[in-house]
């Protein structure tokens, strides 16, 4: 096991900015509207089309767009569009300064990502943010089978970096991930703001023992 030290970003609400808290029901309630069925009528069609569960699963992405846009009556333009909003909404805006933080790290330490996520994350991510040139591996959700805060994520991750958990420093924007990690001994900080978090890191890397 390799005794390199990791720095393992999350990546909505830290890599991107966006809030996690929000963005989906906003995003159920704009097509909703757009769709012209009532409230019930758009839930109880979507509770019945029984979609895949696109965040601990991959391959299925295709399907899950089909299915959601035939239950609510969407033609394929408007299945298009529906998709690309979600995405646009689901990754918000690259936090420039973190990600480019992420990259100066090169030489000093290694950087990876956990992500809850949902299928097709990775092919968008990429085409907006190009993460595989500073983050490896990444590590999403769908494609372990598993989200955070699970200690089973947080085991695969630790696989994957080959590496022992008090190496590991991770960032993410919600507690009950930070605990779900310190739970097998991964340190970490709870992601408010860049100067905040790029001074935890610092630490960490200096041999410090930053705040959990």
């Amino acid at each position: 096991m390799s005794e390199t030290k990791w720095v393992l970003f999350d990546i909505g609400g830290v890599l991107e900015v966006v809030d996690d808290d929000t963005w989906q029901d906003e995003w159920w309630e704009r097509w909703r509207d757009r769709s012209g069925l009532d409230r019930p009528d758009f839930d109880a069609r979507v509770a019945a089309a029984d979609l895949p569960s696109i965040d601990v699963t991959a391959g299925r992405e295709a399907e899950f767009w089909r299915a959601l846009s035939t239950a609510v009556d969407l033609d394929p333009e408007q299945r298009a569009a529906m998709r690309a909003d979600f995405w646009d909404a689901y990754c918000g805006t690259g936090n420039t300064e973190l990600i480019e933080y992420a990259r100066s790290l090169r030489g000093r330490a290694r950087t990876a990502i956990l992500s809850n996520s949902a299928d097709g994350a990775r092919e968008e991510e990429e085409r907006r943010f190009g993460f595989s040139e500073i983050f490896d591996p990444i590590c999403y959700s769908h494609e372990l089978g598993v989200n955070k805060p699970d200690p089973r994520v947080y085991r695969l991750a630790l696989e994957r970096l080959d590496a022992a958990p008090a190496d590991v420093f991770f960032i993410d924007d919600h507690t009950e991930n930070l605990v779900g990690a310190a739970g097998l001994g991964i340190r970490g900080i709870l992601h408010r703001d860049n100067a905040e978090t790029i001074a935890a890191i610092e630490t960490f890397l200096s041999g410090g023992a930053p705040a959990a």
